[in-house]
């Protein structure tokens, strides 16, 4: 058996993108993301890291020290955030760096916050 050029042509068009296309898909994959670290796959180090750290935080009754989570897209620097916010019990504020042009937008960002929330930018 052969896969000739014209096999395609009578497929449909079938568009994959790496963000959600719809309201529908957004909500599915909310729905899988994992919710704790128990449930995150893979990154063993960081887990065990994130671990300690929010282990430590918990006991002291304080907010979780500054991380940094760098990367190309599709890592989980994402699900990561929402995590660590799960695991302490805190809120998510979430923005992209483009959105702050002007120190004017952070102050804002930052006052607006609660105590312990977590800032994913």
């Amino acid at each position: 058996m052969s896969i000739q050029t014209d096999d395609f042509a009578a497929s449909p068009l079938r568009v994959v993108s790496a963000s959600p296309t719809s309201p529908n898909e957004e909500a599915i994959e909310r729905a899988l993301r994992p919710k704790l670290l128990d449930e995150y796959v893979g990154q063993a180090k960081v887990r065990e890291q994130l671990e300690i750290f929010i282990g430590a935080a918990k006991k002291r009754s304080e907010a979780l020290d500054h991380v940094l989570l760098f990367g190309p897209p599709g890592l989980g620097k994402t699900t990561l955030s929402h995590i660590i916010a799960h695991e302490l019990g805190v809120n998510l504020r979430q923005t992209s760096g483009p959105v702050l042009e002007k120190p004017k937008d952070l102050a804002a960002l930052l006052t607006n916050l609660e105590k312990n929330d977590v800032l994913f930018i």
